[in-house]
This record gives C-alpha cells, structure tokens and sequence, in this order.
C-alpha cells in the first residue's frame, strides 16, 4: 500500500439519496505496516452456536472410536459430510444439560431445552410471566465483556416460527422454544429472521427502520456497492495486487448476495400450509440457509461481530422437508416409536441439515485471514439440546466443535467426558477461550480437560 498503514476499522461510506451505507471491510495486508507484517495483529477470535431441534439419530452420528478421527475408519452416516473436516473438528461426548430434564416441572421438553442450552439455568413453567433463572445467556455475557470492539456485540439468527408468545410446549412459552439468547433473566433476543432485516443490520447506517422506511429504502437503494463506488476505487488505488483480488471477491460475495436477496423477496412459494415464510426469505431450506450463513461470513470476515447464535429451525418445530421427499412434519417424526421407516426419515432430515452445514464450512474455511483461515479463528458448535427425540434424552447432547480459536483449541478428536458432565462446563471453557474468564457459570463444574491447543 502506498503511504500509511490502514486502520482495521475503516469503512466505505456512501449516501442514497439522504441515507447513509457503510461497508466494513475484511483483514487486509495494508492494515499493518510492511515492516512491521511479520508482527501483524492477530486476527479476533469468534465464537458461534448452531443449533438443531428435536434431537439426533443417535446411533448414526456417533463414532465408535475415542481419539484421533484420522485414525478411526469412516465417519457415521450424519457426520459423513464432515469428513474433509476432520483435523479442523471435535466430536465431544457425555455433556448432559440436566436443567433440561423434567425434574418436577413435568411434560415440555422442548421448551426446556432450548432455553436453558446456553443459559444452563431452570426455567419457569409459564406462558405469560417468563422467567430464566440465571442473570444471562453466555452468549450475552461475552457480549457485554468484548461487544464494545465491534459494531455489533452479538448476532442472533435464525429461519423460523417468528412467535414471542403464547404456549409452544406444553404450557411454555414460545419465547422459550424460538431463542437460544437471553440479555436478561426475562428478556430473550429474537433471532433475524428475514434477510433483508439483516443486509440492512450488516450495511445499514443509523436506527433500526420501521417496515415502511425499508420498503421506502429498497426502492431507492438497490445495492450498497453503488452507493460506495467512488470510496470502493479510491481505496483501490491505494492497495497492492493481493489486497486488490481480496476486495474484488470480498465485494462480489456481497452482490450475489444482494442479487439473491431481490429474487427471495419476490418469492410467495410458502414453506408449508402450516408454516408462514419469513419476509423475504427463500421457502427451499437450502437456498434460505446459504443466503443466511453467506451474510454470517461477510459479518465475520469484516470484524462485524464476533458472537453468533443461529437457531437452524426452532425447537418443537413441525417444518416439511419436502425439499428431499419428505412431507412430513420433523417434530411428528422424532416421536417415531422404533418404527424403521419413521426413524429413517429422521436421519435423512439430520443428514441434510449436515450437508448444508457442511458446504458453509467449506467456504467459510477457504477464506483467508492473517496466517490462516476464518475457520482457524473461530470456534463453532453445531449441535442439538436433545440427545434422542423419541426419548426426549438429556444426556450425551449430540456436540461438534469446529475450529482452533487462535490456537486455543485442538481440534481432529473425539473426546469422551465423564458422564452427566455439565453442558455449562463448555460454556465455561470457551468463554476462557474468548478472552472473558468468570468464575463459574450455569451448572458448571469447572472447565473441560482435553480441549487445549
């Protein structure tokens, strides 16, 4: 680059007609002195939960082998998607969340169990006067610790059941079953449905708008790039060659996005008779999925947010896959009783679940950042509040952990706690990993050996 070093916070300003746009950009080898490149800053850690409902086939996600999965011979079934994945994955065993369990609240599970995922608290039976007993989730409390280096503190999606209110499970709340976050023992934080909703949070300069100043404001804006070209090729003149190409695929991940966003919005295909589609968003599973974990990228690739939370569907929920032939409500499946074909299209929902996981980590993991990757600084569990849906077990919570953290991870194992251990001790030792050390949290019962790089 020519003339001094640019700072890791600049972003590309444009107006629209009297509203303003900013793009931050992604890590950029002008962004530390040439001199000084072999010192450069170590890119951010980051942390994300992806979440799945109603429980796993058990018996095809898990490894027989304990230890190096180089070493063990073919993957499950369900997993079978990860295997370019597996020296940069964990697949932990035995993390128990026992606040999920019935204890004496009775019937409704599935309420439990996605409030208490990352909060590791009880929480009240009730459908009006909600209440989680522990003070946050821990995705809030590292938001609270290192939100203020970022635009946003935390990013919560998700892709169904907008619903805040009234009973989802038996005599809970659906503010229990549709968010994994909580800001406070009584304030859940709804996940981004729609994605425009979110372009505009990524790009978007001043307050939230109403849904008539954004239908206003996609008439007159049709692409953030537009509105920052003149900034786009003044920096450009000032970046060597890499930096140059690095920008060019950095922006042409934004226009397809974009692209793919006016085609979604004029998509009216519901997602089943049942089941509205959120505003804007594509009624094929996959196509909305991408679309999302796209824009997840470009927020993570430019330091927008470093705590992530996506709820893949909601907990309980009775969605159709008939992407893949089935017609069937998810929920109705997983209480299939032993009966083979039930139980097989179970699998076949997880297994496209993975998939769709999977192809995120490819391109997620070919983006370089510093001496590595994106996947290298970050830490991304993907996994399920329910170990076996029939049963509506607790125990041994079907978990994956992909990524070094910085090199505070070492990923490539599986690795078998002792059993009940704590789900919240998980949630103790990434926060340690994120640079936000607390005491204890949850039901934890200290941190967990066997994670270290």
């Amino acid at each position: 680059m020519i003339g001094k070093a640019l700072s890791r916070r600049t972003l590309l300003r444009g107006m629209a007609k009297g509203m303003g746009v900013a793009i931050a950009l992604p890590f950029l080898d002008a962004m530390t002195p040439a001199f000084a490149a072999a010192a450069a800053k170590k890119p951010p850690n980051r942390l994300m939960f992806f979440y799945l409902p109603n429980g796993i086939d058990m018996p095809n996600w898990t490894p027989s082998g304990v230890g190096k999965l180089a070493e063990m011979g073919e993957l499950p079934r369900i997993l079978k998607p990860f295997e370019p994945f597996r020296d940069d994955m964990m697949v932990l065993g035995n993390l128990t969340h026992n606040f999920g369990r019935t204890l004496f609240d009775g019937a409704g599970d599935h309420g439990r169990c996605s409030a208490c995922y990352l909060t590791g608290a009880h929480v009240k039976k009730t459908t009006t006067d909600i209440h989680v007993d522990g003070p946050m989730s821990m995705d809030q409390v590292i938001a609270g610790k290192i939100g203020n280096q970022t635009k946003l503190p935390s990013l919560e999606l998700g892709m169904d059941n907008p619903r805040q209110s009234g009973s989802c499970d038996s005599g809970y709340s659906c503010a229990y079953t549709n968010n994994l976050s909580w800001r406070s023992e009584t304030q859940p934080m709804p996940p981004i449905l729609d994605p425009r909703m979110l372009y505009e949070r990524l790009f978007g300069m001043g307050a939230e708008l109403s849904p008539d100043e954004r239908r206003r404001q996609n008439l007159l804006r049709s692409s953030v790039l537009d509105f920052a070209m003149d900034s786009t090729q003044s920096l450009k003149k000032e970046l060597g060659p890499t930096d140059r190409n690095k920008l060019d695929e950095y922006f042409t991940a934004i226009r397809s996005i974009e692209q793919r966003l006016q085609r979604a919005e004029k998509d009216d295909t519901p997602v089943s008779p049942a089941m509205p589609k959120p505003p804007g968003a594509p009624a094929d599973f996959a196509e909305h999925f991408q679309l999302l974990t796209d824009m997840l990228t470009i927020a993570i690739q430019a330091d927008v947010t470093r705590m992530v939370t996506f709820m893949v569907t909601t907990e309980g929920t009775s969605r159709a896959y008939r992407e893949i032939g089935i017609p069937d409500g998810h929920h109705p499946l997983t209480h299939h009783g032993g009966k083979v074909e039930q139980l097989a299209k179970v699998t076949r929902i997880n297994e496209y679940h993975a998939k769709q996981f999977a192809a995120w980590i490819s391109r997620f993991s070919a983006i370089k950042e510093g001496d590595g990757t994106l996947l290298d600084n970050s830490m991304i569990v993907y996994g399920a509040g329910l170990n076996d849906g029939n049963r509506h077990a607790h125990e041994d919570l079907p978990t994956l952990l992909f990524g070094r953290g910085g090199g505070t991870l070492k990923p490539g194992r599986r690795v078998v706690f002792r059993k009940e251990t704590p789900f919240s001790s998980l949630h103790l030792s990434l926060m340690d990993c994120m640079g936000v050390e607390v005491e204890n949290f949850g039901d934890s019962t200290g941190r967990l050996p066997g994670l270290e790089g």
